[in-house]
């Protein structure tokens, strides 16, 4: 499991609002070496709707792709979901 958190991991996050509106889809890359919020956006919305308060509201997307960061400000009672998007990446088996 360890190669697993190490690894570098590809996102495509999409936000869904209250009465339909739609932010992104837009390319975020985490890995433990660089930084962006891709996996903090996550864990903040899943606590939220698990019943505790909202503590961030900006979060940065970091994408690789275009050397571009994307940020967000989201208030969570706006929001209707989350969805992301994982591109692992492939792991050399060997022959």
């Amino acid at each position: 499991m360890s190669h697993t958190e190490h690894a570098l991991t590809n996102h495509e996050v999409t936000v869904c609002l209250a009465g339909g509106a739609v932010l992104g889809p837009f390319n975020a890359t985490w890995s433990q070496g660089e930084g962006g919020d891709v996996r903090e956006l996550v864990r903040e919305y899943d606590a939220f709707l698990q019943g505790e308060k909202q503590r961030r509201y900006k979060f940065h997307l970091h994408d690789t792709y275009t050397n571009t960061v994307h940020t967000l400000i989201l208030n969570f009672e706006q929001v209707t979901g989350i969805c992301d998007h994982v591109r692992l990446r492939s792991q050399d088996r060997g022959a």
